[in-house]
């Protein structure tokens, strides 16, 4: 069965227009071995920081942990109905490298039926929230076999529910090489993909290359030390709406460690509200920027959900 599109929540589907100001990537849980002693897995700092962001208007954050790494789906519901904020889960899996080995080796044989499972049935089983996206992960200017792996069991999995597929691009690169494997090669409609942390390498070129395909394409984050980006941002975001490509652009917070929540003295959700967008606003103009919180998000996370039937093919990617 195929539904009208909308956006899967953890507390069910809605229509893209009543997603409201979106976060449109960022962390309430995570755990890497990337990042030892800076798990977010916290559910009071979580309540804490989601209260914070809709104080400030922000009504959806969609949380790109995936598969393995503390994503907390049980508690997220929980935080939804509390905070007034709406919650979009993902399945999903990251480089192989934020995972214990065995994590991988336990799923790599049926990454497509678990993807479809947790956006068709539950993540965890029927009693858990549905996942509302795929994230996967390239590498750094290229795709190695676990990413190529992990983004064809995504591509299976959208072909089977139609759910976007969210990609961290390692330090903001690989997009042209995304797009060739995903929607060349596997068929994926480019407007199904979002291109995450492309504020990390501001070439413009490269921005303009994936737009014009199609892609929504994500700024997400305020600046790292190894991130000279925050400056340019304006200036990047402008000349892509001045290209045409304004209704193709999202912005998110990226919050992956605790000492980065605003609730312990970082910047983040809030960031995106309390400083971020008012700096846009005047390279932008307000409308440019509230389409970008609101309109956008809600056509990028709407899919026209199927039940995930599997064929014969790809079904244990």
């Amino acid at each position: 069965m195929v539904t009208a599109p909308a956006v899967r929540t953890v507390l069910g589907d809605i229509p893209g227009a009543e997603l409201g100001v979106c976060d449109a990537h960022d962390h309430l849980f995570l755990r890497s071995t990337q990042l030892p002693e800076q798990e977010l897995d916290d559910v009071g700092a979580a309540t804490a920081e989601l209260r914070a962001f809709h104080e400030l208007g922000g009504r959806a954050v969609v949380q790109w942990t995936p598969y393995g790494l503390g994503r907390a789906a049980g508690e997220l519901p929980g935080l939804s109905r509390a905070t007034g904020v709406h919650v979009v889960a993902a399945t999903g899996l990251h480089q192989a490298a934020h995972y214990e080995p065995k994590t991988i080796e336990d799923v790599r044989g049926r990454l497509a039926e678990l993807f479809v499972d947790e956006l068709t049935h539950g993540i965890g089983g029927p009693a858990g929230p549905k996942a509302g996206l795929i994230k996967v992960a390239g590498g750094f200017h290229g795709l190695d076999a676990h990413a190529r792996h992990t983004m064809t069991a995504a591509a299976y999995a959208h072909h089977r529910t139609d759910a976007p597929i969210a990609v961290h691009l390692e330090l903001g690169t690989g997009a042209p090489d995304v797009l060739d494997l995903l929607c060349a090669e596997l068929e994926v409609p480019p407007h199904r993909v979002l291109l995450g942390h492309l504020n990390r390498s501001p070439d413009p070129a490269v921005h303009r290359e994936a737009a014009a395909a199609g892609a929504y394409l994500a700024f997400d984050g305020p600046s790292r030390a190894h991130h000279a980006t925050d400056w340019r941002l304006p200036e990047v975001l402008a000349a892509l709406a001045e290209a045409g490509y304004a209704d193709q652009l999202l912005l998110g917070g990226d919050t992956t460690t605790s000492a980065a929540r605003s609730v312990n003295g970082g910047p983040g959700m809030p960031y995106l509200l309390r400083r971020l967008r008012g700096r846009l606003e005047v390279a932008l103009g307000a409308e440019v920027v509230g389409r970008m919180l609101t309109v956008n998000p809600g056509r990028a996370l709407a899919a026209a959900w199927r039940d995930g039937w599997y064929g014969e093919e790809g079904g244990g990617a």
